[in-house]
């Protein structure tokens, strides 16, 4: 076992998924002879060569569209695209090809790609690079979107990612690059599509994913100094989505709060909060709530950026009011 940051994490996955299958290899803006933005790809070039560490232009049209060539064709590409919002760019390729192709040739083809993709604020980046635009693709049948939130995570589910062979998007938000946590000697690959109840309660649920795994499981801490008990459910997989542990933890607790980094209007804790309605309904004893960002576009001052931003101490108001609601404090 070792303490590891989230960023060396992806790096050493990605090593070893190269060393594993040569069928394996890695494209995008600058990861080679620059090794990357987040120097996830440090290293590579050097190891495995031009053939598996691609440099491409400034095009992500055109890079996502080859390498959904390539999966077509037996390959296994890594897509590094440098932030999710130039994947905007790319999104004819992403949601009608690669999210379409094995549908509409029946099955005859598959298109076992990964793209990943950094997002979310608070690095003062300007509203253009500092989006959470996950649900996009979330929405999209044919996609697996995947968002983990700590080292062991990320390698588990990039592993599962590398090898299912469907296309993946593979989500890191830039505030979780530094954070450290421990990663087993040996880690499988993560069963894509499933939760995981990372702090067990009985008062009251709190849903998150990502960065917002983390501010939950800072907040559970807290309130168990005031006596609550808050149990906490890492979405891992927006698509697919594990609603039925949502919903029995829900139905545990009576009540819950979901936090995310992304905007509250149709957002991801929407759908969170209808699926807690239609399956957990009669066990509610307080409408559920939601904590996300706020609807604007995100400021570069870093003042405004931080108060437009989901936090600690809002996801705590939003507890306390929920459990007021339910009359039992």
């Amino acid at each position: 076992m070792a303490t590891v940051t989230y960023r060396q994490a992806l790096r050493d996955t990605l090593r070893a998924e190269m060393l594993r299958d040569e069928d394996v290899f890695v494209m995008g803006e600058e990861i080679g002879v620059f090794e990357g933005s987040y120097k996830i790809t440090e290293g590579l070039l050097k190891e495995f060569g031009p053939r598996r560490v691609r440099d491409t232009p400034i095009a992500e049209e055109g890079f996502v569209g080859a390498a959904i060539g390539a999966a077509m064709l037996g390959l296994r590409p890594v897509v590094e695209i440098m932030t999710i919002n130039f994947s905007l760019l790319a999104l004819d390729q992403i949601v009608n090809h690669a999210a379409k192709i094995y549908g509409m040739f029946g099955g005859q083809c598959s298109v076992p790609m990964v793209i990943r993709t950094p997002g979310g604020g608070g690095q003062q980046l300007g509203a253009t690079h500092s989006q959470n635009v996950e649900l996009f693709y979330s929405f999209i049948p044919g996609l697996k979107v995947l968002a983990p939130s700590t080292p062991a995570e990320a390698s588990a589910m990039l592993k599962a990612a590398i090898r299912d062979d469907d296309p993946v998007l593979f989500l890191e938000n830039l505030a979780l690059y530094n954070t450290r946590g421990e990663l087993p000697d040996e880690v499988a690959p993560a069963e894509i599509g499933r939760a995981a109840v990372t702090r067990t309660g009985t008062d009251i649920t709190i849903v998150a994913y990502s960065r917002m795994a983390h501010v939950a499981a800072e907040v559970a801490e807290r309130l168990a100094g005031e006596g609550v008990s808050a149990e906490v459910v890492d979405l891992r997989s927006l698509r697919p989505l594990d609603r039925e542990t949502v919903v029995e933890s829900v139905r545990r607790t009576g009540c819950a709060v979901i936090a995310e980094d992304d905007w509250l209007t149709y957002g991801i804790g929407a759908e969170i909060a209808a699926t807690i309605q239609e399956g957990a309904f009669d066990w509610l004893d307080a409408p559920v709530r939601r904590v996300a960002m706020a609807e604007v576009p995100l400021p570069y001052s870093k003042p405004l950026e931080l108060a437009a931003l989901p936090s600690a101490d809002s996801l705590v108001t939003a507890v306390r009011d929920t459990l007021r609601a339910t009359g039992r404090r």
